[in-house]
């Protein structure tokens, strides 16, 4: 336990360190740092080659998720048709129709886990491929406006530093520019 303390203490210490230097530095340097945040959720949402991603992926997906709901709707409807029917079949005939029953199920559940896996898979490579373009776009905005540091992650943001409309705007140009 004491061990655990002194490496608290240590990092702490450190760390007070650290921020007492980088506030120390503060005044002088305070009206030349500038820093930025960017809401990728919101660049996901709104940006016109993630909603293209996302149409992509419904056109994609759609026959087979059709076809999914199809298979589910059908076996969902045999089972209620062998409940009802089960009291008067032949105990040989219940426990076919059930062992039936329970492949088609096993048949569907497995369609359903790889269509998720492939769905999921591919949502991945669309958002990643958006992602880098965000990226980039970023970069430039930063670049050309001489940002510090450009954060996408935070707990709170003061409104004047989001810069997500100027990269959303920027990704909407720049994919209208090259014919996307």
């Amino acid at each position: 336990m004491k061990s655990f303390a002194r490496q608290s203490f240590a990092r702490h210490f450190s760390l007070a360190i650290v921020l007492g230097a980088l506030a120390a530095a503060a005044p002088a340097q305070a009206e030349e740092f500038k820093a930025g945040f960017v809401n990728t959720d919101r660049v996901f949402r709104e940006a016109n080659s993630a909603k293209a991603a996302q149409t992509k992926l419904e056109q994609e997906f759609s026959r087979r998720e059709k076809e999914l709901v199809d298979q589910g709707n059908a076996l969902k409807s045999a089972t209620e048709k062998f409940e009802r029917e089960a009291p008067t079949m032949a105990e040989s005939q219940r426990v076919q129709r059930q062992r039936q029953l329970v492949d088609q199920d096993r048949d569907f559940q497995r369609k359903r886990r790889e269509f998720q896996e492939d769905l999921t898979a591919r949502k991945n490579e669309e958002l990643s491929q958006v992602l880098e373009r965000a990226n980039r776009v970023v970069k430039q905005v930063a670049e050309a406006e001489k940002y510090d540091v450009i954060l996408q992650e935070a707990v709170y943001i003061n409104p004047k530093h989001d810069i997500t409309d100027k990269v959303i705007k920027a990704m909407n140009a720049a994919a209208n520019g090259s014919g996307k």
